[in-house]
């Protein structure tokens, strides 16, 4: 499909939810977690780090999270469409925004507001390859104002942002990875990976990582500049093909960490393999990494789940990331 040019409006989006993905993909991973756990190796630097420390507790399931350059972290609500802002560990999450259909991935830009997606629901899912329908939602930090930034895009459930400010997202029931430029051209179609979930944009820009959570989990990379060749670069092992791989990012050495539903693990990548950072984590959603001096700090990663509670992993712990 060829990119089309979309202006910016002021709005919201409210759609009708119905059963999404992911709760099956939820449910699969309840039932199937005590058989698929601790599968990858524990990666080197993991053995002795500190149990998980919960910071928070949202009173919904966290689809996606992220923390800004003052250390307050942003997280979306997969049925309740709502943006919460959570200004440091221990303090009472704030609704930003009512239902404004907020149940994809969330991302910081450089001028400090927030995009997130929208659709993510098994309509929106399982059409958007055809009729790309959903909306990039910019919303103020403080004051939870809302604008739509961008439409025509399929049901969007990761979002990723690149060094230029170029936004990627990808649709968990399609196959589409869809790109918009900062000059507002929309393509919904931009690469195709099968079941894209998570998806980060490596260090400079040059390449998009993209996580396939079924049939065959895997993890994808895509070069800027020849996007119809996406390269399958790690698989797990025969143990995790059903460890509904989800959220990703990275570490401030470029190395991708991947949340998982059912294999309760962390994983990072390490030349090519697979290892955990984490395990007993079961039902993750997303991680990231913190940002500044105060709040949700830099260095530390932060894991998010289905059951609204967010975890400090000092096993990740990077102290030159964020």
């Amino acid at each position: 499909m060829r990119p089309t040019h979309v202006r910016h409006h002021p709005g919201t989006h409210r759609p009708r939810r119905a059963a999404l993905p992911a709760v099956a993909l939820a449910a699969t991973a309840a039932f199937l977690a005590p058989a698929s756990a601790q599968a990858a190796p524990a990666c080197p630097d993991a053995g002795s780090a500190a149990q998980p420390v919960e910071v928070a507790q949202l009173p919904a399931w966290v689809e996606s999270v992220t923390v800004d350059a003052q250390g307050r972290m942003f997280a979306t609500a997969y049925f309740t469409g709502r943006v919460y802002r959570i200004d440091a560990p221990g303090s009472t999450p704030v609704a930003l925004t009512g239902d404004i259909g907020a149940n994809g991935g969330i991302v910081v830009r450089a001028d400090g507001s927030l995009l997130v997606g929208t659709g993510n629901d098994i309509a929106h899912s399982l059409t958007g390859d055809a009729f790309p329908t959903s909306r990039l939602l910019e919303v103020d930090p403080d004051s939870g104002a809302v604008r739509t930034y961008a439409s025509g895009l399929g049901g969007i459930d990761g979002v990723a942002l690149a060094p230029d400010g170029t936004v990627y997202t990808t649709t968990v029931g399609g196959r589409n990875i869809g790109r918009v430029t900062p000059d507002g051209r929309v393509d919904p179609a931009w690469a195709r990976v099968p079941q894209p979930n998570g998806i980060a944009v490596a260090p400079g820009g040059s390449e998009v990582y993209v996580i396939q959570t079924t049939v065959a989990p895997g993890l994808y990379r895509i070069a800027a500049d020849d996007p119809a060749h996406p390269r399958r670069w790690v698989s797990p092992g025969p143990a995790d093909a059903l460890a509904l791989p989800d959220g990703l990012t990275l570490d401030s050495r470029g190395r991708p960490l991947v949340a998982t539903h059912a294999a309760g693990q962390i994983w990072r990548v390490e030349d090519g393999a697979l290892c955990a950072v984490q395990s007993g984590m079961y039902l993750s959603t997303q991680i990231t990494y913190g940002h500044g001096t105060r709040g949700f700090s830099a260095g530390k990663l932060y894991r998010a789940g289905v059951n609204g509670k967010i975890y400090e992993i000092p096993a990740g712990y990077d102290p030159s990331a964020g």
